[in-house]
């Protein structure tokens, strides 16, 4: 028996013995209860310590925070613009210039001296064209959004606020006041002013902000180095399942879903189930983060765990009381280096991203946690006994609508899903408002994700 099938086997378990009814295993039905020769209690199994043993989620949660602030602040690069995109400032943003560094025209029109009518000068004013001729009073001159205001210019009227008499002099058709439509030098900020704090995450308009300040690179946290081992000598990376053979889901998946926590993916490394392989693979690695597949829980390919006991690790987290994913793991390899084992089932390998490796890269990265936010179910949502389950879900007016196809094992639910609800043991009902965690894609193009 696989560690999915005994975690759907665990769940099976645990509602019958809630439900008080016999517990169904691999080839029958098994007591839930006492044994009928001595009366007493069935010897607690393996794993019914190992679930002891496990952490809950959201200590989990908040064990993977704490390991990434262990490691203290990282060192600050600098990078161009372009590879900033939702990386974390590690200085703060101050302006190198006024803004606007000059006085310039905010609408297209005549830039006007005193008060009118105007004599329109011939020559125009354009943007990018330095130092225009002075306007005296009585005179103006055709003006572009943008360009730099001539000395001694009074306001600049909009193009469909004036109009031209048979001399070709310029009236105003309303009101003008004084410095209208002029943006002024330093109207947005001044040399020297803070325009982002430090810890600030870089957005597209951050971006386009710091350029018009005059920056070319900024100082920011490294994205966190992570590097994919994938174990497993049944998985195939083309053509249809065969001969016990299964395509790998996660080989595909999980680089794209690193990269949208913001991560640099350094590598990704297909180990099948060889102990030494994966041995030499974690003790060479130089990534900040080391995340496995599968093997996390104790049958005979099972290597996690004998693998970090041979590199000395600190295991952190030895099982979250989660649903799919409780075999889960987190270790400190090295003061600044940790390996989050996530499980094998694809669904249940997602619960391990966001239960461990969401919270360690985005300490690391510096990145600030998502506001948490609630929404009612339209549907009730069966629960464990005593885990918390991640159920996909999709949003839909003011209600998160539970998805099918969310087994451990199944991607079809998540696929289509805008969020992962968090349901609390013992389930929810219809109208009950539940926290829901975002998919990084749900806002915004996984290409635009901080890649």
């Amino acid at each position: 028996m696989t560690a999915q099938d005994a975690e759907e086997l665990d769940v099976e378990e645990a509602l019958a013995v809630a439900n008080n009814r016999p517990v169904r295993g691999p080839d029958g039905p098994r007591s839930s209860r006492a044994t009928p020769t001595t009366g007493q209690a069935d010897a607690p199994r393996a794993k019914d310590h190992s679930h002891h043993r496990a952490t809950s989620w959201p200590e989990a949660r908040a064990t993977a925070e704490r390991a990434a602030r262990s490691v203290g602040r990282r060192a600050p690069v600098s990078v161009t613009l372009d590879k900033a995109l939702g990386l974390v400032l590690a200085a703060a943003l101050t302006a190198l210039t006024d803004l606007p560094s000059f006085d310039t025209s905010a609408m297209d029109g005549w830039a006007v001296a005193g008060p009118g009518p105007w004599e329109v000068r011939e020559d125009g004013v354009l943007a990018g064209h330095a130092d225009p001729r002075r306007l005296t009073d009585g005179e103006a001159v055709r003006i572009a959004t943008g360009a730099r205001i001539p000395p001694d210019t009074t306001a600049v009227l909009r193009s469909e606020h004036g109009r031209t008499d048979d001399k070709g002099r310029l009236h105003p058709t309303r009101d003008l006041a004084h410095g209208q439509d002029i943006r002024p030098r330093g109207q947005e900020c001044r040399i020297g002013d803070q325009l982002l704090p430090l810890g600030t995450q870089i957005t597209p308009a951050a971006l386009g902000l710091a350029a018009a300040a005059g920056y070319d690179t900024v100082s920011v946290l490294p994205r966190p180095r992570v590097e994919l081992l994938v174990l497993g000598d049944e998985l195939l990376t083309e053509g249809l399942p065969r001969e016990g053979l299964i395509r790998d889901a996660l080989g595909p998946m999980l680089p794209s879903w690193l990269r949208a926590l913001g991560a640099e993916v350094t590598a990704v490394r297909r180990l099948g189930d060889d102990a030494d392989a994966l041995y030499r693979a974690v003790k060479k690695s130089s990534a900040d983060l080391v995340v496995t597949t599968g093997g996390t829980a104790a049958g005979p390919v099972d290597h996690v765990h004998p693998i970090l006991r041979r590199v000395g690790a600190e295991l952190l987290v030895d099982g979250v009381k989660v649903r799919p994913g409780h075999p889960m793991l987190l270790a400190r390899i090295k003061q600044d280096q940790h390996l989050v084992g996530l499980p094998g089932n694809p669904l249940a390998a997602v619960s391990g991203l966001f239960t461990l490796a969401e919270p360690l890269l985005r300490t690391l990265a510096g990145r600030p946690a998502p506001e948490p936010f609630a929404m009612p179910l339209r549907e009730a949502v069966h629960g464990h006994p005593y885990d918390t389950r991640l159920v996909p879900v999709s949003l839909r007016g003011d209600d998160a609508v539970p998805l099918h196809y969310n087994g451990p094992a199944m991607l079809r639910g998540i696929a289509t899903a805008d969020a992962l609800a968090v349901v609390p043991p013992g389930g929810a009902r219809p109208g009950q408002e539940l926290e829901l965690l975002d998919l990084p894609w749900a806002t915004a193009g996984i290409q635009v994700c901080f890649t």
